[in-house]
């Protein structure tokens, strides 16, 4: 498996209500990602243990090994298709996402997982998933995140 794809520089910048829009897809999306990542996991450990096997059937190990092949094509096309939104894949394992954006006129990701209902958290670049902070609803930070989205554009 892949590390995910960085979003070149020229990504496009979302706000809040432009990320939340997208969420429908996104969670499709996402949701492929995470059930394939996790089919995955479990495909290499199947196929580890046929092959360490002194029992192991060769059609299975050899079946096993499409499998894994197949599905890690699979989780990198869907990790492809949300860096073709200009999306940033963080977790494949918790369906991480950050959409790239502005807060208080500097570089901010607009964070979400799989789990979440909306997009409702942010975090500066390099303060990653654990310097995730609440985006205040109508506060100055996510006025000033759609302005400066919109300016971007």
């Amino acid at each position: 498996m892949t590390t995910p794809t960085p979003v070149p520089d020229a990504a496009p910048l979302f706000t809040v209500e432009q990320a939340n829009r997208m969420l429908p897809l996104v969670r499709r999306i996402v949701t492929d990602i995470v059930t394939d990542y996790r089919a995955w996991r479990d495909a290499v450990r199947a196929y580890e243990a046929q092959k360490g096997s002194p029992r192991g059937d060769p059609a299975r190990v050899a079946a096993l090994a499409r499998e894994v092949r197949r599905l890690a094509a699979d989780v990198e096309h869907y990790v492809g298709e949300l860096t073709a939104l200009g999306l940033q894949c963080k977790g494949l394992d918790d369906g991480l996402v950050d959409f790239p954006g502005m807060m208080d006129g500097e570089p901010a990701c607009l964070c979400w997982k799989l789990d979440e209902p909306a997009v409702a958290w942010w975090h500066r670049p390099e303060a990653g998933f654990a310097g995730r902070q609440p985006i205040v609803p109508n506060g100055p930070d996510t006025a000033h995140a759609t302005h400066a989205a919109e300016a971007a554009r």
